[in-house]
């Protein structure tokens, strides 16, 4: 029940898509939308504490709680417990009776791929590799079994272990709602229509140049 992931920006998407294939690394969910909410108590406790409760909808709907966990080389670690539930809105009634309140709904696309052991990854070792689209920018998310192993598909994809995120989409999102004053609060496709986003806003510097470069 270990969460072990790095994230990463990029700017073009499409080619770290490409070199993967040519990883041979397999395709296991095509892209599909994903609606997730965050909920916390009244007095946000949880997101104080850097704690997570989530339910998600894509193929299926699922309950997610994470713990506040550690970063150590751009690799963050933590407790992840999920498991499908059977229906998305009776889900959400049940942890609304409880006391729990809508603290963000956020979407975004997510195509994932899995990079198995052999000759790119040490043997026995596999990397889930999701390319993640959301309302304010695209990202590499890497899940894997330790650090090392991160780092070693992070090279593999050319992107600079150096410029992973350890801030959480919702984070990202605050910080662009801050430098451009929006006065929404939910992150989806619809309220960014028309809205820009630079990589100044979000703080963060993109993982892929050099792939970019090579490809230009």
């Amino acid at each position: 029940m270990q969460e072990i992931e790095a994230k990463f920006y990029v700017q073009d998407l499409k080619k770290i898509e490409t070199h993967l294939q040519s990883l041979e690394a397999r395709l296991i969910q095509p892209r599909i939308l994903e609606t997730n909410i965050r909920f916390d108590l009244p007095d946000k406790r949880l997101r104080s504490e850097g704690r997570v409760l989530r339910l998600r909808q894509d193929i299926e709907a699922r309950l997610t709680y994470k713990d506040a966990g550690k970063s150590e080389q751009g690799v963050v670690n933590r407790t992840e417990i999920e498991f499908t539930v059977g229906d998305f809105e009776k889900a959400r009634l049940f942890l609304e009776a409880l006391g729990y309140q809508k603290l963000l709904e956020y979407e975004k696309y997510r195509t994932t791929y899995v990079l198995e052991s052999g000759s790119k990854l040490p043997q026995g070792q596999n990397c889930h590799i999701m390319l993640d689209e959301l309302p304010y920018g695209n990202f590499v998310e890497i899940e894997g079994e330790d650090i090392n192993t991160i780092h070693q598909t992070a090279k593999e994809l050319s992107l600079d272990v150096n410029a992973a995120i350890t801030a959480s989409y919702s984070a990202l999102f605050e910080r662009v709602r801050r430098v451009k004053g929006l006065g929404f609060t939910d992150l989806t496709f619809a309220n960014f229509e028309g809205i820009s986003v630079l990589t100044e806003d979000l703080q963060v510097r993109p993982a892929d140049e050099s792939l970019v470069k090579k490809h230009d």
